[in-house]
């Protein structure tokens, strides 16, 4: 197998990584100051989306120098005391041949509190004793459960590639990898994976082939990345928004549609709403929002949708007047997740639906409702007579696994 190209080509210098060039200055002049001793901040928190490059950075501004880097990810250890020794020890003893050391605690949004009890006061703990610089990465800065840590340290955004750095960066990778592309086919792929670098690249590799120009066709087979961090961030304007028109705002925030965004805040509501007032309130919100959604598929009314969006969300973040005592997990949907185990089986059912509609002048759905439950029982009691039944419905594919999953309710 080939090396990932993102592994292949990582940047050795800074001068190497395309874009945010200012905030590259900005963290470099806060490693300098170092030489006059400890500045007032401590600890710089490098803050972007995922794939901007906040490690490669850290990686570089430490190689140039000539520094150790001692990395650790903050959302790996499991207890603010092992953090605090591991951290500890990396920020205060010197290196054997007297060189310098920079400090990489990376994903510090990515901490449970719950089970990394101690851990925010225990990186703060680190950053006042450290004889070293530290570098603190997160994707979300202002999650309130690092506020502590946003407020001691020096705040540095990096924002995701624009097209000009990104097709520069591309042209000067494929040139290597001596591949040809249309420039639209690049621009098309920056787009679509928004100024992540690291995807990008990683979709170019599988796109690309020696001796064949890459174009926008290859590229349109392409879907849209699934971001689920952008559905948590939707998911947190819902949940601690105090206004109305705050909490609308999540509507266009995620990439998933607005149904599917319905079945993310049901899902996590009783956890997120805690007061049982409250929480019937906000169910009483989704219950209307899913009456609109009912109305909208059967009518195709779509002049209704607003309502439903607005009781979703705005009804959900006004019912909620109890601000939360900690920081909760956001759960995957599960009937999302029921719905993706079972897709093999709604696809049968739907396939045989069809067919008994075919024969007995039905619609599908009607029909499946009508015979499907007679079919299973001939399945199970009668298997010559069943054999005659898939050869009248002309049916090519077994349907064992239709009746024997317990998921199956006609």
């Amino acid at each position: 197998m080939s090396e990932p190209w993102t592994v292949k080509h990582r940047p050795k210098t800074t001068q190497e990584i395309a874009g945010n060039k200012l905030a590259i200055d900005k963290l470099k002049q806060w490693l300098d100051s170092w030489n006059k001793g400890k500045p007032t901040k401590a600890a710089v928190l490098l803050y972007g989306s995922p794939g901007v490059g906040k490690t490669v950075v850290s990686e570089t501004v430490a190689r140039e120098r000539g520094w150790d880097l001692v990395e650790i990810n903050a959302s790996d250890k499991r207890s603010g005391e092992i953090l605090s020794k591991i951290a500890g020890l990396a920020s205060t003893q010197s290196t054997l041949v007297g060189n310098g050391k920079l400090i990489l605690l990376d994903e510090v949004d990515g901490i449970n509190l719950r089970e990394d009890h101690g851990a925010v006061a225990a990186i703060l703990q680190v950053t006042r004793e450290s004889r070293f610089p530290i570098i603190l990465t997160a994707n979300d800065p202002w999650d309130s459960k690092i506020r502590p840590l946003r407020e001691a340290c020096l705040l540095i955004e990096l924002k995701p590639i624009g097209l000009r750095d990104g097709l520069v960066l591309l042209k000067s990778l494929l040139s290597k990898e001596r591949v040809t592309a249309d420039e639209e086919a690049l621009r098309m792929l920056i787009e679509k994976n928004r100024g992540d670098m690291r995807s990008t690249t990683n979709d170019l590799q599988v796109l690309a082939r020696p001796g064949k120009t890459l174009g926008t066709s290859q590229v349109e087979w392409l879907s849209w990345r699934d971001r689920t961090e952008s559905i948590f961030d939707a998911l947190r304007v819902v949940f601690n928004s105090k206004t109305a028109a705050s909490a609308r705002r999540a509507t266009n925030m995620s990439d998933v549609d607005h149904e599917m965004l319905f079945q993310w805040i049901f899902e996590n509501a009783p956890y997120q709403i805690t007061d049982p007032k409250e929480f019937g309130e906000a169910m009483e919100a989704l219950s209307r929002a899913d009456l609109f959604y009912a109305r909208i598929r059967k009518t195709q009314s779509w002049h209704l949708l607003s309502y439903a969006l607005d009781l979703m969300t705005a009804g959900v973040a006004v019912a909620k007047r109890t601000p939360s005592k900690g920081w909760v997990a956001m759960k995957f949907p599960q009937r999302i997740s029921a719905m993706s185990r079972t897709r093999g089986k709604r696809e049968l059912r739907k396939g045989l639906g069809k067919a008994l509609g075919s024969k007995c002048h039905l619609s599908s759905r009607r029909a499946a409702g009508l015979y499907l439950p007679v079919i299973e029982f001939i399945h199970e009691h009668d298997g010559k007579a069943y054999e005659k039944v898939a050869d009248w419905l002309d049916l090519r594919e077994p349907l064992d696994d239709l009746f024997s999953q317990e998921e199956y309710n006609p």
